[in-house]
């Protein structure tokens, strides 16, 4: 079967999703760790899920956003090597945040600061368009065929 035909595998996608959804988390506890940490006193979950954390005004605000911003890009890596199909690059990050509004609205609620609303969806966009960048470049290189041996016998001499 060619690799552009379309099979629907339920759990591929499932897999897909999960893993993406942990790459997201384990990559942005590592930047926030690195980037906040040493700034705040008592680092925990708020820093992920509550959209008071998103917050202009401060220092530590800042590092938050800094710290998005970061994972999105980060992201669109997991994208190439997760997804691997420029098509899907949309879909599968459009799920990760929409599943991210879902744990901050069952964490905090529903988020009401236009700072918040305004990061995740830059970091939306700057993660799905490099994630299809990435993942078309990948698509576009070429085949190396220099290993096979098509046509090179022919052409040594016979002993």
């Amino acid at each position: 079967m060619f690799y552009g035909a379309a099979v629907f595998d339920p759990l591929l996608i499932v897999a897909q999703i999960v893993s993406m959804q942990c790459l997201h988390y384990l990559s942005l506890g590592l930047l926030q760790w690195l980037l906040l940490g040493p700034y705040v006193p008592n680092f925990s979950m708020y820093y992920f899920f509550d959209f008071h954390a998103v917050n202009v005004h401060k220092f530590s605000g800042w590092m938050v956003i800094v710290s998005f911003l970061a994972n999105s890009v980060a992201g669109a890596g997991y994208l190439c090597v997760v997804v691997e199909r420029a098509k899907k690059c949309l879909d599968f990050t459009a799920t990760l945040y929409i599943t991210h509004l879902f744990f901050c609205i069952f964490h905090t609620g529903l988020p009401a600061t236009l700072e918040w609303w305004v990061l995740q969806f830059t970091c939306l966009v700057i993660m799905a368009v490099l994630g299809e960048w990435l993942c078309m470049r990948r698509e576009m290189r070429e085949i190396p065929l220099s290993g096979l041996n098509w046509g090179n016998k022919a052409r040594q001499p016979t002993k």
